[in-house]
C-alpha cells in the first residue's frame, strides 16, 4: 500500500524527526517500500546576498546532504530502501513538490503540539495535510 514514503526533516532538530523516521521504517517494512528523507533549505534573502560568499547556497546544500546521509545511516534502515534529497524554497511548497516528483504514496512528518499561534497562522504540517495529493501521517511530538 505505501511503497514510496517521504519524510521531511528539519536538520536543526533531528530529534523531532526520529518518531517520523521510525514510523516510516515500520510502514516501509510492512509494505516493502522505500523512504526518502527531505530537507528544505530556505532561499537566501536578496538583501543578504552581498554579505555571504558566492557559493553560500552550494555550501548549505552540501552540508545538508552530509547531515541527511548521517541521519539515514543512523536510522537503521537498509541503504537500499532509503534515499535523501535537499530542495530549496518554501518548506511546505517543496515538500508537496517532492511528493509529486517521487510519486509518494505517503508523507510522514512530525509536528509539535498545536499552540495558539498555529491556530491562526497555520503550520507547514497543516499546509501539507491540506494540499498533499497523497496520504499524510502527522506524528505528534
Amino acid at each position: 500500500m505505501f511503497k514510496s514514503i517521504l519524510v521531511p526533516i528539519d536538520l536543526a532538530d533531528t530529534d523531532l524527526a526520529k518518531p517520523a523516521i521510525a514510523t516510516a521504517a515500520t510502514l516501509s517494512q510492512n509494505w516493502g517500500g522505500s523512504i526518502r528523507l527531505l530537507n528544505v533549505l530556505p532561499m537566501t534573502p536578496v538583501m543578504l546576498a552581498e554579505y555571504v560568499p558566492a557559493d553560500f547556497d552550494e555550501q548549505q546544500r552540501q552540508t545538508s546532504e552530509e547531515a541527511l546521509a548521517i541521519v539515514a545511516r543512523e536510522s537503521g534502515i537498509d541503504a537500499s530502501h532509503i534515499s535523501s534529497v535537499v530542495r530549496q524554497g518554501g518548506i511546505y511548497h517543496e515538500i508537496l513538490e517532492e511528493a509529486v516528483h517521487m510519486k509518494a504514496d505517503l508523507i510522514v512528518m512530525t509536528s509539535h503540539r498545536p499552540a495558539m499561534r498555529t491556530y491562526f497562522l497555520g503550520s507547514n504540517a497543516g499546509h501539507v495535510v491540506r494540499y498533499a495529493k497523497c496520504s499524510v501521517l502527522v506524528v505528534r511530538h
